[in-house]
């Protein structure tokens, strides 16, 4: 049996757009986000999905519906594990003020690997972590064949694709495709931000040198853990 995991992150944001730190807080798509999230949808009109999730967060929920629409009777399911990472005290202000504290090559690495202790305010990396896994578990374990849409962070999905292989953090730009093929519960990245919208990676922050591998190493296996 194979799955096909299709990810999509959301559309630019106003936040996006002026570089500052949204993470559980929300913003609206902006007016190029829109027509980017669109264009995705036309994309992915002519897939097969069996089932779809998104981010409860406006800006994924806004994304969603507008790929949703393309395909009758295709109900939208609300996962409140997909949101993303909680910046703490640092969320709704700009990028550069959490660099000059800890810069995003030494963070990415920390939370990934669980050792974070979260930001003031903010979510530890081990419950990251821990919460990105199972949302992908309830996901796979629900639907063991056929093709399902999966609307997030860029961060959050980034972080399973890390999962399923360990390397430098994928940058995917707003309303890109990545997609993810499990066969017989093994997992392997098939492509990985595809930038369907064009919108490059202005509102993507810079992949890190290097990132911690996993615990459960290859080959990469889902488990409901």
């Amino acid at each position: 049996m194979t799955l096909t995991l299709t990810l999509v992150r959301h559309g630019q944001t106003h936040f996006n757009a002026s570089q500052i730190l949204q993470g559980s807080s929300n913003s609206p798509l902006t007016k190029t986000g829109r027509e980017g999230v669109r264009t995705t949808a036309k994309h992915l009109a002519a897939s097969d999905f069996v089932a779809a999730y998104t981010s409860p967060s406006g800006r994924a929920v806004t994304t969603a519906v507008e790929i949703v629409h393309h395909h009758e009777g295709l109900r939208l399911r609300v996962d409140s594990d997909l949101r993303e990472y909680d910046f703490g005290t640092f969320e709704r202000r700009p990028e550069r003020e959490l660099e000059a504290v800890q810069p995003w090559s030494e963070l990415v690495p920390a939370v990934l690997s669980g050792r974070h202790p979260g930001l003031p305010d903010g979510e530890t990396g081990a419950a990251y972590m821990r919460r990105v896994r199972d949302a992908f578990a309830r996901i796979t374990d629900a639907h063991p064949e056929g093709e399902v849409l999966v609307v997030g962070h860029g961060l959050t999905l980034a972080a399973y694709l890390w999962t399923v292989e360990p390397g430098p953090l994928a940058q995917l730009p707003n309303a890109s495709v990545s997609t993810v093929r499990i066969t017989d519960g093994v997992a392997q990245v098939v492509e990985v931000g595809l930038d369907i919208a064009g919108h490059g990676h202005v509102a993507t922050r810079p992949a890190p040198a290097s990132s911690p591998a996993p615990a459960a190493a290859t080959p990469a296996r889902l488990t409901a853990n």
